[in-house]
């Protein structure tokens, strides 16, 4: 729905609020909030950045241990993270605390709503400007000075309070809607999953006999499948050097490219974080090299990346190698790599997860890697099912791009809300839910 805009405006004199309702003071923040100092003597309640989600100020759990004793707040103060503001991480009080790390911690005055002057600050056009004042390169703070002296638009306080109902009331709604989005995201995942998952353990014809697999997650496949060890249909396999032989510090701009586990996704090429090595360096380092249509499985994995998963070198990555913890397997003639990757990636949780080692990260060598059982039918059979995972795939991804794009586009509405809302571009002084409903 559209709103209202004021009857009267004047010229804030400053070029970013361009011009606000007439009734509106124009002042800068220091007369607004000042800065609290007060350093804490005990933690009760400690609060870092990592705790703050980014645009919303909402809380978000940490196990982390916090060192020093911080700044401390209490029940309607604002904390703003000075470090990375383009960040957006603000939160107003809602208990007494420490302000451990980077935060400035600013008290409003009496004629000031916290939640207003939250606000003011978080978002888009504040930030903007904000961020423009750092300083640093690799660690970009704002101080205090520049903070204190930005000048914001500010109604009488009845009007805070209203404007600030309005932006939770609108809010509220929009961001139920982009939950929604992430939901049907996350079923997205599940569908493509399963979809993946029959295919690869039973086949395209529903009405194909089905035989007792003997691999506990596969359960039945058909009769005419064989199940062999991934051993048995591979020619040649490595993994890549272990010890001081590849580290970071070998890595350079142009050479050998270096494939890492974080290139290994469940069934997909991950190839935005891309390593290289010299070639003379890699010459040293022994066989490990890595061609097109070869089959990548990582060695180790964690709770979110399962330790087993698989998926196939990409065309024209040669010339390549496997960093540590990474395999490669070269396949024989009657087994094709997207498909054995795509199984492999499924039954990674259980499968893989019964050879691993280790609590926190799971490994598994190479050779025992290569003791995983695999259901193969025909080439041809294989060919179909690749053919038609690569279809609905495509399908998913489009509705998952459409669900992405209907995020981004309710994000932008309500940045664009807030921003409206606090600097007097439209009128919502007799806004009702009703209405919005």
């Amino acid at each position: 729905m559209s709103f209202p805009r004021y009857e009267r405006y004047k010229d804030s004199g400053v070029e970013w609020l361009g011009k606000v309702p007439e009734h509106w003071q124009v002042r800068r923040l220091r007369y607004s909030a000042r800065l609290v100092t007060e350093k804490a003597t005990q933690q009760t309640n400690p609060l870092a950045l990592e705790n703050i989600e980014s645009w919303t100020g909402r809380l978000l759990p940490s196990e982390t241990k916090f060192e020093g004793d911080g700044t401390s707040f209490r029940i309607g103060d604002l904390l703003f993270g000075k470090l990375r503001p383009y960040l957006a991480k603000a939160y107003l009080a809602e208990s007494e605390g420490e302000a451990v790390g980077d935060f400035h911690v600013m008290r409003p005055s009496p004629f000031i709503s916290g939640r207003f002057l939250f606000h003011q600050l978080i978002n888009r056009d504040s930030i903007a400007l904000i961020d423009g004042s750092t300083f640093g390169s690799k660690m970009p703070r704002v101080g205090w000075d520049f903070m204190a002296n930005m000048v914001l638009a500010t109604p009488p306080i009845a009007e805070q309070v209203r404007v600030a109902d309005f932006i939770a009331q609108e809010t509220a709604k929009i961001d139920a809607l982009i939950e929604e989005q992430r939901r049907l995201i996350e079923l997205l995942k599940e569908k493509r999953q399963a979809v993946i998952s029959h295919a690869v353990t039973k086949g395209l014809n529903p009405d194909a006999p089905m035989k007792d697999s003997e691999v506990e997650w596969m359960a039945s496949i058909p009769v005419h499948w064989r199940v062999l060890s991934l051993g048995r249909i591979t020619e040649s396999a490595c993994d890549g050097p272990f010890g001081s032989g590849l580290k970071s510090d070998h890595y350079v701009d142009a050479g050998i490219r270096v494939i890492r586990l974080q290139n290994i996704r469940d069934g997909v090429f991950d190839g935005t974080d891309a390593a290289f090595i010299d070639p003379v360096h890699y010459a040293d380092l022994g066989d490990h090299d890595v061609i097109s249509r070869d089959l990548l499985i990582a060695g180790l994995g964690d709770e979110r990346n399962a330790v087993g998963r698989a998926c196939v070198a990409p065309s024209k990555i040669e010339p390549a190698m496997v960093k540590a913890d990474c395999f490669r397997f070269r396949l024989t003639h009657d087994a094709l790599p997207e498909f054995v990757a795509a199984q492999l990636s499924i039954g990674a949780p259980t499968d893989a997860g019964r050879l691993a080692t280790g609590s926190t990260r799971s490994r598994i060598p190479v050779s025992k890697m290569s003791s995983r059982p695999v259901a193969i039918p025909s080439v041809e059979e294989q060919s179909a099912i690749v053919s038609y995972l690569g279809r609905r795939d495509a399908e998913f991804a489009g509705l998952r791009s459409q669900a992405e794009l209907g995020i981004n586009l309710l994000q932008e509405r309500r940045s664009a809300l807030i921003s409206a809302a606090v600097t007097g571009k439209i009128d919502v002084r007799n806004y009702t839910p009703k209405e919005a409903a």
